[in-house]
């Protein structure tokens, strides 16, 4: 059993590390305040190969495993979790293009998507079904050359911002087997967005409600067969799963490293407060609990690789675990780091707020628990 990572999967964190350095961490906490990532980051991501790190490379991407694409967005979190998130997003509908879509699709949305020329979001939660994804009522009609939606996506990343929206809508029966999946472009006729939101955490990325009011979409524009969409959705999902755990991992790991750096230099009672045996055991504990994090999400990101019957359960676990090791580990960082890690310049209360959702989206935790225990008894 190796545990060690390739020298190529070296190479590519230290790649993402190292742009991600240069291009996002001195400019995170102005996009944040800005509620906006400038659009000029994407195309030098792209030069990378990051808008397409799992499309194969025979279609232009680069071809990267899911292991490797979370060393990417580990790197990057390391940086900015909500700018390293939000590519996840981008690169999980750039896959479900090249996985489901037409010839015609590919060659329309693919090039671009891979450039980065066109950012993708992606459209499945409404106001009304979180957890219940199945339970949408967003209603595609279909008319001779094209299909009319009307409803309401809530909480999309990208919302008003993106140029293009794989959206999941209700062609057919309640249920996940009515569900078919279509790519809507920006200024689509009946396309409209709420208002921004003002969240807690990733507010670099704008989020807006998406909204279809009798929104004219060209047949063509239909992603795999009719009916066929949860099951691309929830396929998208278990990598998504690895991308979001991946991005608290990076995070944690950059607020343990800040906080070290920050001990070494913080005096109290006549020395360091790194010499204290009860914070260093707080230190050890961090340590220890992103260790078995890290296992656990490269497992999981393993087994994906290479097609485990129990994929999906241990993406589960890992997106669940990681998530809240990751959680916890940046709330002591903000802890040890006293009042000063509540003060902005210290940037461990941005990635408190940023991490916090990981816990929410891709699927709850709760229902993370629920796959990993349905699993469990199908087994018995």
């Amino acid at each position: 059993m190796d545990f060690a990572l390739s020298p190529e999967a070296e190479a590519v964190f230290d790649m993402a590390r190292d742009v991600g350095r240069a291009e996002i961490a001195p400019h995170a906490r102005e996009w944040e305040r800005e509620g906006t990532i400038p659009r000029a980051l994407w195309p030098k991501l792209a030069e990378l190969g990051f808008g397409g790190l799992y499309v194969s490379a025979d279609k232009g991407g680069s071809g990267l495993s899911r292991l490797e694409a979370t060393l990417v967005f580990e790197a990057l979190s390391q940086s900015c979790p909500s700018v390293a998130a939000f590519l996840s997003i981008h690169n999980m509908c750039a896959k479900m293009i090249e996985l489901y879509g037409s010839e015609d699709l590919q060659e329309r949305f693919l090039p671009r998507a891979l450039t980065m020329e066109s950012f993708f979001s992606y459209c499945l939660t409404e106001p009304g079904s979180g957890s219940d994804a199945a339970a949408l009522k967003t209603r595609a009609e279909r008319t001779n050359d094209s299909y009319a939606l009307t409803g309401t996506k809530a909480f999309i990343s990208g919302g008003g911002y993106s140029d293009a929206y794989i959206v999941m809508c209700r062609t057919g029966e309640a249920g996940p087997r009515g569900v078919s999946a279509v790519i809507i472009e920006d200024g689509a006729p009946g396309l409209s967005f709420g208002g921004l939101e003002d969240k807690m955490g990733w507010r670099s990325q704008p989020t807006r409600q998406v909204q279809f009011d009798a929104c004219v979409v060209p047949a063509e524009n239909l992603l795999g067969e009719e009916g066929h969409g949860f099951r691309y959705a929830m396929a998208g999902l278990d990598g998504g799963r690895l991308n979001i755990a991946a991005c608290s991992l990076g995070a944690a790991r950059a607020a343990l490293s800040a906080t070290l750096g920050y001990m070494a230099e913080r005096k109290a009672f006549g020395q360091s407060i790194d010499q204290f045996q009860a914070l260093q055991f707080r230190l050890a504990d961090m340590e220890i609990e992103l260790e078995a994090a890290t296992v656990l999400l490269r497992q999981a990101a393993w087994k994906l690789d290479t097609g485990a019957a129990d994929a999906t359960k241990a993406c589960a676990m890992a997106k669940k675990f990681v998530t809240e090791a990751g959680s916890r580990v940046v709330d002591q960082c903000l802890q040890l780091h006293g009042g000063y890690g509540y003060l902005a310049d210290y940037g461990i209360e941005k990635l408190v707020r940023d991490l916090r959702v990981h816990q929410i989206l891709e699927g709850t935790n709760e229902i993370m628990r629920l796959i990993v225990a349905r699993q469990m008894l199908a087994a018995r």
